[in-house]
């Protein structure tokens, strides 16, 4: 499944582009000079990034409000930037960070009348640092797993899923079974749910007596992309939502199809006290419009829930 070196640079200029941005929006997160900021402005309006408020019009709840723990006034949220909307990322401005993860989690903060402080993490090092008190709730679309449930809480506030994406070139349709993977290279997150499906059921492979197909983990989406587009990987797994918006902003890629659906949610360490604040925030959101208005923003409204819930057992689809 190669294609030939010419016609892949055919497919991919434009790719390579957005690629290349995605990687400059990550690094500057710490900071940059003003060239570096100049391109990152120019990156965010090529990429469209969504700017509307939908947040500060959102309202203290005092019902809500009422069952945070005692003496509860901030709380620090850990982030992953991914580099693409809907995942989390940097307006042009190269600081502001911005995302469906961002605006749910601010329009919780004003529901509940608290102050968030905003601190970045890989993507796998948020939930362990969770249980050790360094963070006090993730937003990384961290997907609601059983495995996850033992030592993670979590509050619901969308449902994603796994999906597949690939080149143009790709004779795949369409994936209903991890055996259709075998001998091909699949590139996915480090330490996410995609991850453990695929390393979890690679024996398909020798059980049906063929070559195993090959995990290659990245800890940032624009490496993922390069992969797929220097055919170093034959297909991408990923969420289903932002599948759909990287094969929506590029060339020579295809979405296949929507794997297996999860429940996504806030994450916070096992037993906290947080959860039933957080689960009347966003439901009071639901309620009152913002809910629709955040997932409109995205182009994410296919990912609506009706009501949030605590841990819910993992969705088998």
């Amino acid at each position: 499944m190669r294609t030939p070196t010419r016609a892949r640079n055919r497919y991919f200029a434009p790719f390579v582009l957005i690629t290349s941005t995605t990687l400059l929006l990550t690094a500057c997160g710490s900071g940059s000079d003003d060239s570096a900021g100049g391109t990152d402005r120019a990156a965010a309006k090529a990429e469209k990034i969504p700017t509307t408020d939908v947040v500060s019009a959102v309202r203290k709840d005092e019902a809500a409000a009422g069952l945070l723990p005692s003496g509860v006034r901030s709380l620090t949220l850990a982030v992953s930037v991914g580099g693409t909307p809907p995942g989390t990322t940097y307006l042009a401005d190269g600081k502001t960070l911005t995302g469906q993860d961002v605006d749910f989690a601010h329009a919780v903060a004003k529901v509940l009348g608290i102050e968030l402080t905003t601190e970045q993490a890989s993507f796998e090092a948020i939930l362990p640092a969770l249980g050790s008190g360094k963070y006090d709730v993730g937003a990384s679309n961290f997907g609601v797993t059983d495995e996850r449930r033992k030592v993670i809480d979590f509050v619901t506030y969308i449902n994603d899923g796994q999906g597949f994406a690939t080149r143009t070139d790709s004779k795949l349709t369409k994936v209903t079974d991890l055996e259709q993977l075998c001998g091909l290279n699949v590139a996915t997150a480090a330490g996410t749910t995609f991850e453990a499906t695929l390393e979890e059921n690679k024996k398909v492979c020798s059980d049906s007596g063929k070559k195993a197909y090959q995990v290659q983990t990245y800890s940032e989406q624009g490496a993922i992309w390069s992969s797929l587009q220097q055919g170093r990987s034959d297909i991408v797994m990923s969420t289903i939502n932002g599948l759909r918006y990287a094969v929506a902003h590029q060339q020579g890629v295809k979405f296949l199809n929507e794997f297996h659906r999860l429940d996504v949610g806030f994450a916070f360490k096992k037993g906290t006290k947080l959860a039933p604040a957080f689960q009347a925030a966003v439901n009071k959101l639901i309620a009152d419009g913002t809910y629709d208005k955040i997932l409109k923003k995205w182009g994410t409204t296919g990912s609506a829930i009706e009501k949030s819930q605590i841990s819910p057992p993992e969705l088998k689809n």
